[in-house]
């Protein structure tokens, strides 16, 4: 239907990205007739669809995953390409207004950005990136003490322009993050020496993997160069890191408030990232038995590293006792009989909420159940909370009217209905992006994990370019619509083992200065 609006140097664009015509129209397909949002049965709940661990669990799972740990090929998968600007973007909008220079300045203002900025600038020895600074400007002849009173805007640029230290364009992973005595450390390094504690497989290997963006790949790389031998001789590993950029071919075609495809001021069709839902091909590619994925800014100093690292091999332990249950079944299904069969459906049920669906034959029965139990899985760890921040775990009807349990993103959700929305507000958990996976068959064959994606939950954002508006497609979450078809369950784990960074005044919260600062 908008094939003819595809020239010759169109269809060559998209060959070059390595996309089909097909996916383009089906992509505006989506922009014409939006799939419905996620249908809430209700939140999931300790008990219903949450498992909690006791003290004695706890260790147990942790044991279970200590003693198998060393015949598995493990991976830590870290996505790590967003640049930091929403993390500055307080003093952003301080640096970026004339009338204010001076600290009195900020202070006569008072509105939110002025009173995070002089908080910022009150507590500056306490940031990892103290010495950096004062530095880099007493290279411009400038006091940083000075500065902070009567040149602020000075001190700003400093920190976060390129000409400075460039804070505000470089991905998380690269800022220094925490101090330790004298050692500074980036939230890149940081997963390294967590990986140490509980990635460590087959042969002593860490193997982390992080997606980066192109243009800062070669500083990640000098980064690990600079410090992989001073963790490894530490910790007594070897390091085995991987980089990698989310595809070219899983971008999506923009289009204008029209829904005809966006063009940019050469006439050439406009693509954009889809999102991290688009990393779910960058994860297919690690050939591990298990594999971890947490988020970049997710980090804490080592005074409070032990509850995180003994939750996470806790989790990994829950997934290989849930993964060897789902192998046993599977082999038994495939020597056995109707007994097998209905052995497995009730595995499916108690760890997955499975039901089968009704009037099935006994042929029917058998095809179910080898279609439910051949899927990765996951663990995935869900904070308590007295509200709902975002993502979180909810039974959701899909559209073979089969009930499943799923991360869902407020995005997903039709707020307009007064019933969804209220099942949304009632959540009590929400994913702190805390994962242990597994993504092989009962055969060791790396499962297809394009097939268990639900490719309708979809996002459609409104953005611009070049002061144009246009829609963008985001592809399915990676840990909500991409992860939609896998087996999993959810575990609970304490608020203390999350510490996201969404500011820079984060950075001064004890999870990042520790309890003594």
């Amino acid at each position: 239907m908008y094939s003819s609006s595809f020239s010759d140097r169109d269809l060559a664009d998209l060959q070059a990205r390595g996309v089909t015509r097909e996916a383009v129209l089906q992509q505006l397909r989506l922009y014409r007739e939006p799939p419905p949002p996620a249908r809430l049965l209700r939140a999931c709940t300790v008990g219903d669809g949450i498992r909690r661990l006791g003290d004695e669990q706890v260790q147990y799972y942790a044991s279970l995953y200590d003693e198998e740990v060393a015949s598995l090929a493990v991976a830590k998968f870290v996505p790590a390409s967003g640049a930091a600007s929403r993390m500055f973007r307080s003093l952003l909008a301080v640096a970026g207004d004339q009338a204010l220079r001076t600290r009195t300045d900020l202070v006569a203002r008072a509105d939110g950005d002025t009173k995070a900025a002089v908080h910022v600038l009150g507590e500056l020895r306490r940031f990892a990136f103290y010495e950096d600074l004062r530095e880099a400007l007493a290279r411009e002849d400038c006091s940083i003490e000075d500065c902070a009173e009567s040149d602020v805007s000075m001190l700003l640029s400093t920190l976060l322009d390129q000409k400075g230290l460039a804070y505000a364009s470089l991905p998380k992973g690269l800022l220094a993050f925490h101090r330790d005595g004298g050692e500074v450390r980036t939230a890149f390094e940081e997963h390294l020496v967590e990986a140490a504690a509980y990635a460590r497989g087959r042969g002593d290997l860490c193997r982390l993997h992080f997606t980066v963006s192109p243009e800062h790949e070669t500083r990640f790389r000098a980064l690990l160069s600079s410090v992989v031998g001073i963790y490894e001789q530490r910790f007594g590993v070897r390091y085995e890191v991987e980089f990698s950029h989310q595809k070219p071919s899983t971008d999506t075609l923009a289009v204008d408030p029209e829904g005809s495809p966006f063009r940019d001021r050469h006439g050439r069709l406009l693509f954009r990232p889809a999102g991290h839902g688009a990393l779910i091909e960058n994860l297919a590619d690690l050939d591990c038995d298990l594999v971890f994925i947490k988020n970049i800014d997710n980090v804490t100093v080592d005074e409070l590293k032990p509850l995180t690292v003994v939750w996470k091999r806790a989790l990994a332990g829950v997934l290989l006792e849930l993964r060897s249950e789902v192998f046993a079944c599977r082999r038994a299904v495939e020597t056995g009989g109707a007994d097998a069969v209905t052995a497995a459906l009730a595995l499916l049920s108690e760890h997955f909420g499975v039901a089968v669906p009704e009037g099935m034959s006994e042929v029917g029965r058998r095809e179910f159940v080898i279609d439910r139990l051949d899927r990765p899985l996951r663990a995935c760890g869900m904070v308590s909370a007295e509200t709902n921040p975002g993502g979180g775990p909810f039974w959701v009807m899909d559209a073979q009217a089969c009930a499943s349990a799923q991360v869902v993103e407020t995005s997903q959700v039709d707020r307009g209905d007064d019933a969804q929305r209220a099942i949304l507000e009632s959540a009590r958990h929400f994913n702190p992006v805390d994962l242990v996976c597994a993504m092989r068959d009962w055969k060791g064959r790396p499962l297809d994990l394009d097939r268990f994606i639900d490719h309708d939950a979809v996002f459609i954002a409104e953005k611009s370019e070049g002061g144009r508006p246009l829609r963008s497609l985001e592809r399915p979450g990676l840990w909500n619509g991409a992860m939609a078809g896998w087996n999993t369950v959810f575990v609970e784990v304490p608020a203390d083992t999350f510490h996201p960074v969404k500011t820079v005044g984060d950075l001064l919260s004890a999870a990042h200065q520790g309890r003594e600062a």
